[in-house]
């Protein structure tokens, strides 16, 4: 940060730049210039390998871009440091999202990452119908996105989780309880979900494939956006060259992605397959756009829903509130 050095003058600019060092302690960067760190942070989901290979690839260097990479192994960690202010981007789900924005409403969404396409799902043993599962026992984490998918399956039947019994487990937990037949029914991902069903003796009988369902998304707080524009430009150009590296099947993408996931470049790829990355196009086409059924408005009015209705945000939130398209449309 510059600093700043009559007397009247000088305490004036002495006390202005107190203030400024404070703001900028909760908000890092916010009015920064290009010569600050980025900070950037990703946890260990693949679909946000376009981060990673973008770095792996210098390509935010390439861009003249000061990006500072923070990895976290879980995305509770992650959203802690960002809500303390250490962290400027974070790539998040977009029930995480919702759920930051309700707590500072300063935050927006500005990118679209990725959707589920297959990643997740539900297993179910006997299950033909979503009205087979009236009465039984399911396993579930108790987070939002699982509450989404169970509910999306669920209301096909007009049911809701009333109509079946709760065990809350984690993903992997509840695969398996499923396989071990100790419960009906369980949310989960891959690669559980598979493996889990052979085991019970059962089926993936609802999926994310084709869906949005379940998004992940990047967020910053508006004064970034505002101060920082042409940066936030740069960084998106440089993932967006990533994407679509990814999305063409770069072994040497995968492989970069691979070492920052502590995987090999073959299971990147695999699992990769289970979620539609979006590029800067797709963003630019598909996400903000509220005219298209498979845009991320769709996603997030049924997942502000969901969380008003599950009592994890303490008010119905506003749909336009929750992101800021401006970067997006002003990148060519």
């Amino acid at each position: 940060m510059p600093k700043f050095s009559a007397i009247v003058r000088s305490l004036s600019l002495a006390l202005a730049s107190l203030l400024l060092v404070v703001a900028c302690s909760q908000q890092p960067n916010a009015t920064a210039p290009q010569s600050q760190p980025l900070v950037s942070a990703t946890n260990n989901w693949v679909g946000y390998s376009g981060h990673h290979v973008a770095v792996g690839k210098s390509f935010f260097k390439d861009e003249k871009l000061n990006v500072q990479d923070l990895f976290f192994q879980s995305n509770t960690e992650q959203i802690t440091s960002f809500l303390a202010g250490k962290v400027d981007l974070a790539w998040l789900t977009s029930g995480d999202a919702i759920q930051i924005v309700a707590k500072d409403p300063t935050v927006k969404i500005i990118y679209l990452v990725d959707y589920s396409n297959g990643a997740d799902g539900i297993l179910g043993r006997d299950i033909k119908t979503p009205q087979d599962a009236k009465g039984k026992t399911v396993g579930r984490e108790d987070i939002l996105f699982e509450k989404i998918l169970l509910a999306a399956y669920l209301q096909k039947a007009g049911l809701t989780e009333k109509d079946v019994v709760i065990k809350n487990l984690a993903a992997a937990d509840a695969a398996a309880a499923f396989g071990a037949k100790r419960v009906d029914m369980a949310v989960s991902y891959e690669p559980y979900l598979t493996k889990a069903a052979k085991q019970g003796g059962g089926e993936v009988v609802f999926s994310t494939k084709g869906t949005n369902l379940i998004a992940d998304v990047v967020i910053a707080r508006d004064r970034l956006i505002q101060s920082r524009k042409t940066d936030l430009q740069a960084y998106f150009r440089a993932v967006d060259k990533a994407v679509k590296l990814l999305n063409a099947n770069d072994p040497e993408a995968f492989k970069i992605s691979g070492a920052k996931l502590g995987i090999s470049g073959d299971e990147v790829k695999e699992q990769l397959q289970g979620a539609k990355l979006f590029d800067l196009e797709g963003n630019q086409t598909v996400a903000f756009n509220k005219a298209d059924p498979n845009s991320l408005i769709g996603n997030l009015e049924l997942t502000a829903k969901a969380a008003y209705e599950f009592k994890i945000v303490p008010q119905p939130l506003k749909i336009d509130s929750l992101y800021d398209d401006s970067i997006v449309k002003s990148m060519s």
